[in-house]
């Protein structure tokens, strides 16, 4: 699917036509370049390789400082390639815009969510606690209690629920709607909440 790279800038409402308020998230798409073109001949499947942003030459390795200098370009922030546009259409160095989208539009948005550090069972998984404070136990209200037994099979299983970084993961949130798109500043307002927090890189796909 054709898409474009943006950055989260927050939530707020506006009103429809009939009225209705509707929550929004409002995403930047302002700087978003080809940066290089794959070609069924050349690479083996058609394909647009998107920068967003820049970045200071101090920060990008020798490899990729030549991939941009030798179009002249300035290093992106963030790269990502779409396969599904038209590349015929597009030449190294072009702009893409919010054009490609439409009010209405069903799209996709990946982001990678909200990073909240270490958390314990009760947060992470929404565990109980083991209970109270009789019989000895002391401060085990927040425990998460076995993890396994010990002859048998004396390990703890993969993927059992324990402590552990809650967050900071890649979701992707579908069948979201572009409420409204405002070309003069590449705005593009989608209804209701993405995934990732403010100022975070988003990925959106029709």
């Amino acid at each position: 699917m054709p898409g474009l790279l943006g950055r989260k800038l927050g939530m707020t409402s506006v009103y429809t036509a009939d009225g209705t308020i509707v929550p929004v998230t409002v995403i930047d798409v302002e700087k978003c370049s080809v940066v290089d073109i794959k070609t069924k001949e050349k690479d083996g499947y058609n394909a647009l390789q998107i920068g967003f942003g820049e970045k200071k030459e101090k920060h990008v390795s020798k490899p990729q400082l030549g991939h941009y200098s030798k179009n002249n370009l300035t290093p992106a922030l963030v790269l990502k390639e779409f396969k599904s546009f038209d590349v015929s259409e597009y030449k190294i160095g072009d702009s893409i815009t919010v054009d490609i989208f439409t009010e209405g539009d069903k799209i996709k948005v990946t982001g990678l969510t909200k990073g909240k550090g270490f958390q314990g069972v009760m947060k992470r998984h929404g565990f109980s606690g083991v209970g109270g404070r009789t019989h000895g136990q002391g401060d085990r209200e927040r425990a998460p209690g076995s993890i396994g037994s010990s002859s048998y099979p004396s390990r703890v299983f993969k993927g059992t629920k324990m402590a552990g970084r809650t967050g900071y993961s890649k979701s992707t949130m579908s069948g979201s709607k572009v409420v409204k798109i405002i070309p003069e500043k590449n705005l593009i307002l989608v209804k209701g909440a993405v995934p990732g927090s403010v100022n975070s890189i988003v990925e959106i796909k029709k």
